[in-house]
């Protein structure tokens, strides 16, 4: 594999030189979450990044869950640095942030979440000017949250763009994906969801686990929640986890891999459309902040 720095250098030279940093071209940044755990949540953003890159997207996958942080694990890829050592400038961008398999540049999930809430205004605007040295340079930016309803999950979602909400046929999982709705909702009703469906054993399965959901919301939330698609129950998906590859690069004819291109192609299709405005990672850093005050 090249040297860390030159890889990333040479994939941001790589970028359209009419894109403006912090202008139209900015990043749509995207939280993924789900009501719990163990429903293929970060599998499934890890393998949609791809397939968005696949697609000539250009995409950076930031991994945002404190406590379980494991897309490095996924990809068997060893993370010497994460946010942590940028805020405390021991790292500069070059080094946090991390190239992957199908040359996916990432950023490690890991301690120092908190340190962002008090740092100086000098402190800040350095952070800042790093991450968009890089952000700002990308189509999409995907977090991947911890499971369930955090203090700290609440503020990735209400300051993304939009938030993709995970979801399985299981019972608990569908009254969990409702119930972190709901929340969001109640005390941020702008927030845009997108709903997926993970490990279903057919189309059927998904789109009655989809309608339970979106009768719900629509009936007690008055919100219209648009179905994104849904992935299929696939054993290539436990082979890759074990391989720690991604199972759309391991398995790029499987089931699930075929389920996430028809999504990823969906949502360039007509999801992406829906939002005519995008923040930026500096509106998103902006926003973020005053979820602190």
């Amino acid at each position: 594999m090249m040297d860390q720095a030159q890889s990333l250098r040479q994939l941001v030279s790589s970028q359209d030189p009419k894109r403006t940093p912090g202008g139209e071209g900015s990043a749509r940044i995207i939280t993924v979450c789900s009501g719990k755990g163990g429903v293929g949540k970060s599998n499934f953003t890890l393998n949609f990044a791809l397939t968005l890159k696949s697609m000539g997207k250009k995409v950076l996958l930031f991994d945002a869950d404190i406590g379980m942080a494991n897309i490095d694990v996924l990809m068997g890829v060893s993370a010497r640095y994460n946010l942590y050592h940028l805020l405390k400038r021991e790292a500069d961008i070059d080094q946090v942030i991390h190239i992957g398999p199908g040359s996916l540049p990432f950023i490690a999930g890991g301690s120092g979440m908190d340190e962002l809430f008090s740092l100086s205004e000098a402190d800040l605007n350095y952070f800042t000017a790093q991450i968009g040295q890089i952000a700002d340079t990308m189509d999409f930016i995907l977090f991947d949250t911890g499971a369930g309803i955090s203090k700290e999950t609440l503020k990735f979602i209400t300051s993304a763009d939009e938030c993709f909400v995970v979801t399985t046929p299981e019972p608990t999982a569908i009254t969990d994906a409702y119930a972190l709705m709901k929340v969001v909702h109640n005390s941020h009703p702008e927030v845009p969801f997108r709903l997926i469906v993970n490990q279903a054993g057919d189309e059927r399965e998904a789109s009655l686990t989809s309608d339970k959901i979106r009768m719900a919301a629509t009936r007690f939330l008055q919100l219209d929640i648009p179905f994104l698609g849904y992935i299929s129950s696939d054993a290539h998906v436990v082979q890759a986890v074990k391989k720690q590859t991604p199972f759309s690069l391991a398995y790029p004819n499987s089931t699930a891999s075929k389920d996430v291109q028809r999504l990823a192609m969906h949502y360039l299709d007509s999801g992406s459309r829906q939002l005519e405005k995008k923040q930026g990672i500096k509106g998103f850093i902006n926003k973020w902040l005053k979820r602190n005050k």
